[in-house]
């Protein structure tokens, strides 16, 4: 069984397209949809709960605590973590048994955006490549629930790039694939800070980040930078 853990905090607006989405898998697929809430303050539980996913409230706020928390709780032998605003592929659940199958215990997806500035399009484009610069959480993430726990889940100190510092710890003990199929994410945030400034400053907080930047300045530096800076 695949568990689908989706990290959210106030996606009222998003989550019923998410998880409707999710649903659109054959009969025989075997899944669960669980929802690792971080506080919201609007009606994201309630309606999550009424799309018939299991909702559990994280102690702590932040999509990496959250994530670890609905890995906890998981049934399932692959653990597969998708944002709130990203929807994924027709074929999803097939694909990644069949990379795990493979012998791929982990792997992701690659990208693309609901809408179509050429500059956006462009980014997903180089997603196909196995480039440590464009590996980022919007692209969903799949792995076996034991490569997971070997690994040692996400580190919950991590506030931004969580996903690439679990990614590279996994890559040290697991194969990973990436599955020629998008994903499709938000643009709202191109949208609302500016396709080309917010392109600059993940880049900015990319390599900022290899650089040794610590958690709190890289965070200060975003939500200073950021218009919409919901992380």
């Amino acid at each position: 069984m695949i568990s689908i853990i989706i990290p959210t905090f106030n996606e009222a607006d998003q989550i019923l397209t998410t998880i409707g989405q999710v649903n659109q898998t054959r009969a025989d697929e075997q899944f669960e949809i669980i929802i690792a809430d971080g506080g919201s303050t609007d009606n994201t539980a309630a309606l999550a709960k009424q799309s018939g996913a299991i909702v559990l409230n994280s102690t702590r706020k932040g999509r990496a605590a959250q994530m670890n928390t609905g890995a906890k709780q998981a049934k399932g032998d692959i653990l597969y973590f998708l944002h709130a605003d990203t929807v994924p592929p027709k074929g999803y659940l097939a694909d990644i048994k069949e990379a795990v199958a493979n012998g791929y215990a982990a792997g992701c997806f690659m990208l693309s955006f609901d809408h179509s500035h050429w500059f956006l399009k462009a980014n997903c484009w180089f997603t196909r490549f196995d480039v440590d610069a464009i590996r980022f959480g919007d692209q969903s993430l799949f792995v076996t629930k034991t490569a997971f726990e070997q690994a040692g889940g996400f580190a919950e100190e991590h506030i931004v790039m969580e996903d690439q510092e679990l990614i590279r710890r996994l890559r040290k003990k697991v194969r990973f694939k990436i599955i020629k199929k998008p994903v499709i994410t938000s643009a709202r945030k191109y949208l609302e800070n500016g396709i080309y400034k917010t392109q600059g400053i993940f880049f900015l907080i990319f390599f900022l980040y290899k650089f040794g930047y610590s958690q709190h300045k890289l965070v200060r530096i975003y939500k200073k930078l950021m218009t919409q800076n919901k992380i």
